[in-house]
């Protein structure tokens, strides 16, 4: 299964068209969002896109009642998901992953430090897939998750004219 993961989006709806508009093209069945959407316009564009949205609140998504309103199943982390076998943990950060949490998952997924992390530790997928948003790093990246052989490409977007 092909999944389309994006973290950190910010408001930046410039990116987040185009990141969606990626996934549409290579016809992603569900995304992935470890955290800050930041406005329910935002989380907006997520609903509509119409694949499984599997979410997480971030430390910046002020307007939690907003968001939930438009995905009920928004929660804070973990959140477990169980895609093509595998068992997938999403939190916002690292830091509050717990260990048994982190050893129940065969894929763990974050967001917040922008950082991109594309790693296997003791046969475990670690994968950060940046910031779409550019604001910290100055690069709009995303990944795709293959769960069938737990590997992940990171993509750089490039900002539309």
């Amino acid at each position: 299964m092909l999944v389309g993961v994006i973290s950190d989006t910010h408001d930046n709806l410039t990116m987040v068209d185009a990141a969606l508009a990626f996934f549409r093209e290579r016809k992603v069945a569900a995304l992935i969002h470890p955290g800050d959407f930041v406005a329910p316009f935002t989380m907006n564009r997520f609903v509509k896109f119409g694949a499984p949205l599997y979410a997480t609140y971030g430390n910046n998504d002020g307007e939690r009642e907003g968001l939930k309103r438009l995905h009920p199943e928004l929660q804070d982390g973990p959140l477990f998901v169980e895609l093509d076998g595998k068992m997938i943990l999403i939190h916002h950060f690292i830091g509050w992953c717990d260990k048994k949490d982190v050893d129940r998952a065969d894929i763990v997924i974050t967001g917040h430090s922008h950082e991109i992390v594309n790693k296997v530790e003791n046969g475990r997928l670690f994968l950060n897939p940046g910031e779409c948003c550019g604001w910290v790093k100055e690069r709009h990246t995303v990944a795709l998750l293959d769960t069938a052989s737990k590997t992940a490409e990171i993509i750089e977007l490039q900002k539309p004219c």
